[in-house]
Order: C-alpha cells, then sequence, then structure tokens
C-alpha cells in the first residue's frame, strides 16, 4: 500500500502489527519493537488529523528506523553484541524530522552487525530471513529493513547505504532502495558518542531510504530534506545501458524487457559505461574525482541504468563464510562519487527470487533519478 493512505493511523499501524505478529517470528526483521507505543502515537495521529492538524504525509504512516540511528529511550545496538543494552537518550537527527513529521516508529529493524556485511547473515540478535524464500540471504547491511517492508510490517524504514547497504538487501527483498548525494540526509546520531568509523566509510556512508514505491520514496525524501520532489517526468531522458555492468546470464531476458519499457516510454536509450571503481584504492582523489564526475561520465546522458546486483540472490549456505559474498560490484561506485541511486523491482529470476533495475544519475538530481524511475515503475505495471 503507498504512504498515501486514505485509512487512520490507527487502522494502519494494527495492519503492520498483524504483519509483525504473523510473521516476525519467522523472518526476525526487527531487533527491537515498540508494541503499545506505537498505538498511542496512532491514537495521537488520529487525533491531530481528525483536529485539521495535519503534519504532512507521512502523518500517521508506520516506518522502521535500522538499528544504527540513536531512538531516545528505545536500544539501539548496530545488531553488535557490544551495544546490546545500549540506550541513547537523543533521537538521531533523521529520526527526529520524521518524528516531527508525525511518522509512527514500529521498531528498530535488524541489521548486518556493525553493518560490516552484504549477506545480512550476522547478527547478535539472529539473522533476518528473505520473505520470499528463506533459503536465499536477504542481503545487507540493512537487512531488516527490506525484510519489513517487503512483508508489510511497516511502509518505509529510515537506512543506511555505504557500498550498497541499502540498495543490495532491496533487491534481494523486492522493494525500492534510495540513497541520495553525499551528504543529502543527515547521518548524525548514528552511535553517537561512540567510537566513529574510519574516514573512508565516512566519505562513502549515505543514508537510504526503503518503500513500497518511488512515490512513497519521495514523500520519505521530502521529510528528511525538507524539499518536495515532484516524481513526474516531464522531459525526454538520455538513459545509459552500462554495458560494462552486464545482468546475470539466468535474468538476461528480464532486464532485456526491463530496457525494452525504458524505450516503450519514449526515452532515448544508448550504450554507455558505469564509472566503476575499486575502492581498494583508497580516497586520496575522492574529492577530487566527485567534482570532475558529472562531465566525465554523463556528458552524453543523463542517467545510467544497470542491474543491482551481478548475480542473482545468492542462497544462504553459499554465504555463509564470507560476510561480503554478495558483490557491491554494481553499487559501490555511486557511493565513491556520492550519485543518487536507486533500485526497483523489474521481475524475478528462475529460483523466484527478485531482480532489480538501478538508476544512478549525476550529483544532486535525485529529482531526475526518482522520475526516471518512477515513469519505469508506472510504464511496467501497465503492461
Amino acid at each position: 500500500m503507498d504512504i498515501m493512505s486514505e485509512k487512520s493511523p490507527m487502522a494502519l499501524v494494527a495492519e503492520c502489527q498483524e504483519r509483525i505478529q504473523a510473521r516476525q517470528p519467522e523472518l526476525n526483521a526487527f531487533i527491537t519493537l515498540t508494541g503499545e507505543a506505537a498505538v498511542e502515537a496512532a491514537r495521537a495521529a488520529a487525533h491531530e488529523i481528525q483536529s485539521g492538524r495535519r503534519r504532512g504525509p507521512l502523518h500517521g504512516i508506520p516506518i522502521a528506523v535500522k538499528d544504527f540511528y540513536d531512538t531516545a529511550g528505545i536500544r539501539t545496538t548496530a545488531a553488535s553484541t557490544h551495544f546490546a543494552t545500549r540506550v541513547p537518550q537523543k533521537n538521531a537527527a533523521s529520526v527526529a524530522s520524521l518524528e516531527q513529521a508525525g511518522a509512527i516508529l514500529m521498531g528498530k529493524t535488524n541489521m548486518h552487525t556493525l553493518g560490516m556485511g552484504t549477506t545480512g547473515l550476522e547478527s547478535a540478535f539472529g539473522p533476518s530471513k528473505n520473505p520470499w524464500d528463506p533459503r536465499y540471504i536477504p542481503g545487507g547491511s540493512s537487512s531488516g529493513s527490506a525484510v519489513a517492508v517487503a512483508a508489510g510490517m511497516c511502509h518505509a524504514t529510515l537506512d543506511t547505504d555505504a557500498i550498497g547497504s541499502c540498495r543490495l538487501p532491496a533487491a534481494c527483498c523486492g522493494v525500492v532502495g534510495f540513497k541520495g548525494s553525499y551528504g543529502l540526509i543527515s547521518l548524525e546520531g548514528i552511535l553517537a558518542g561512540e567510537k566513529p568509523p574510519g574516514e573512508d566509510i565516512l566519505w562513502l556512508s549515505h543514508a537510504g531510504i526503503m518503500s513500497r514505491s518511488v512515490r512513497d520514496t519521495a514523500l520519505m525524501l521530502e521529510v528528511l530534506t525538507g524539499h518536495s520532489t515532484a516524481v513526474h517526468i516531464q522531459r525526454r531522458v538520455r538513459v545509459g545501458v552500462a554495458r560494462n555492468c552486464p545482468p546475470p546470464r539466468e535474468v538476461a531476458p528480464v532486464y532485456d524487457r526491463a530496457l525494452e519499457v525504458l524505450r516503450r516510454a519514449g526515452h532515448e536509450v544508448t550504450d554507455a559505461a558505469a564509472p566503476l571503481t575499486d575502492l581498494n584504492k583508497g580516497i586520496a582523489h575522492i574529492a577530487a574525482e566527485r567534482e570532475a564526475i558529472a562531465g566525465t561520465a554523463f556528458s552524453a546522458i543523463d542517467v545510467f541504468v544497470l542491474p543491482t546486483l551481478p548475480c542473482t540472490v545468492p542462497t544462504v549456505a553459499s554465504c555463509r563464510q564470507n560476510p561480503l559474498a554478495l558483490s557491491p560490484a554494481y553499487t559501490a561506485f555511486a557511493n565513491y562519487y556520492g550519485l543518487p541511486a536507486i533500485t526497483v523491482p523489474c521481475g524475478t529470476d528462475p529460483n523466484g527470487l527478485p531482480v532489480g533495475l538501478q538508476f544512478v544519475g549525476r550529483p544532486r538530481e535525485e529529482a531526475l533519478v526518482l522520475q526516471v524511475a518512477r515513469a519505469y515503475e508506472e510504464s511496467r505495471a501497465h503492461l
């Protein structure tokens, strides 16, 4: 269901809590649930809305927050035994923005411990399970968020994305995953007061959003940035197919159909090469390369289109020994260059697992990335 709902906050929260009660024991999407506090918040939101004091599009909407972000009075653990009893006194800046907008926190979502993996299989609270098939990984590090959104336990989530930590699990679980340009959404208040990560992680880290539609993602972004974003495209866009990022052989027909949808929508679809990067080279030149990227990689196109994953969704059994078994080869370059990027579902693989399609744009051109993704989403729905 889209965020823009005519149902009351009480009804929306009740629906999500029913889904949580039914599927949380199986899927383990949450580390901490807010329970009665969410019900009380729904009552308060309903009263405000009925009194003509609607705060905006998220007022009364059930959301969840990755357990990286501090939440006042609610434990924030990063899925680590070291922080298992840590209870912050202050909300992270982005959590505060969501609270002020009237969003209702359903709980803190599970994650790969300390955000240090792409599989989602390592957590002090047990791993989350892919709702499509528990034999396959949910992706990471924002594993619980993708599972919660896909299973209807909330409408959207606040996440992080350092090498694809939001987009990878979104693709594995068949939901929309977005990160903006570097610094667009505040990361202030992630494990505040604890030892900060290394400088390379600080340069690569972005806030992320997951939801079930591009429109809902745009509404979340509006609250988190204070700026509205129109998602209906107004012009023909030059879409560059990143031929240096081929889809897995098993889903090549799914990817080709997605490209055909873009062509039928009237966009100019041409071949291009995505500016892939080896993160092992370090960050010595990252500022200069970010400054130059719009001119070097986007001189002939407006957005890249490419698969989100370089493989089909891997099995749990194949990933147990390697926390980075799910390759970020097609996502990490957007973090290095600070580019806006979104993954949207575009079909299923031969195993019945989702396939993600990714759009990446110039720095600060979130609106265009969202518009192209929304146009694809709508065109595909009408096929």
